[in-house]
């Protein structure tokens, strides 16, 4: 009982460990940017000892690929929105809201993905993690086309993953505008215009 209960402390000591060096490791990438971010600041940041910080990270690669996956999945939780349209015009609502609320989270989001896409440039590892992220995003789109061509709402012809790359890369180029401040339109005719060119070309 004692053992277990000192483990679990030690446990418990270790994520708080883990979460502050996080913590600090955010607030260094938004001051300083992908480049001039070092670990040893963060370290220094977060107050916990060199030794300790390299068991959870082995550098500042590591660490960004964690935040990178905690923002993202903000991002994939919209994609998982439950699919099971009955109409082309159901379809593009569920849809147009899916990609009004990927762009609102874009804004959100802004700071810390302009650190993700200059680490992405920069860094072999982050820019093969992106395009893991990627693939999970496409992968779930896919899904939603083939249950719509299976239910007789979308064109059959069509190969379901490559209509899910390209919506997937049309939403990811508005999203990279966005992060650079870079849109000319509003979140929501942005959402309105892509759903309506992608749902009329692939629903019937």
């Amino acid at each position: 009982m004692f053992d277990g209960q000192v483990g679990d402390k030690r446990h418990l000591r270790s994520m708080m460990t883990r979460q502050k060096l996080l913590e600090a490791a955010k607030e260094i990438f938004l001051e300083e940017g992908y480049q001039a971010s070092v670990i040893s600041q963060m370290i220094k940041r977060a107050n916990i000892g060199y030794g300790t910080a390299y068991v959870h990270f082995k550098g500042k690669e590591d660490l960004l690929i964690v935040l990178m996956e905690n923002v993202m999945e903000q991002f994939y939780e919209i994609a998982e929105t439950s699919f099971f349209p009955k109409s082309k015009d159901e379809a593009r609502q569920i849809i147009n809201n899916q990609a009004k609320a990927f762009l609102i989270m874009a804004e959100a989001e802004r700071n810390m993905l302009q650190v993700f896409e200059q680490a992405i440039g920069m860094s072999a590892v982050i820019s093969e993690k992106w395009k893991a992220i990627r693939l999970k995003f496409t992968q779930r789109i896919s899904k939603d086309i083939d249950y719509a061509q299976q239910k007789g709402l979308a064109r059959t012809e069509l190969n379901h993953e490559l209509v899910a790359k390209g919506w997937f890369f049309t939403n990811e180029m508005y999203l990279w505008e966005i992060v650079r401040n870079e849109h000319q339109s509003s979140v929501e005719e942005i959402a309105q215009t892509i759903t309506s060119v992608y749902v009329e070309g692939l629903y019937v």
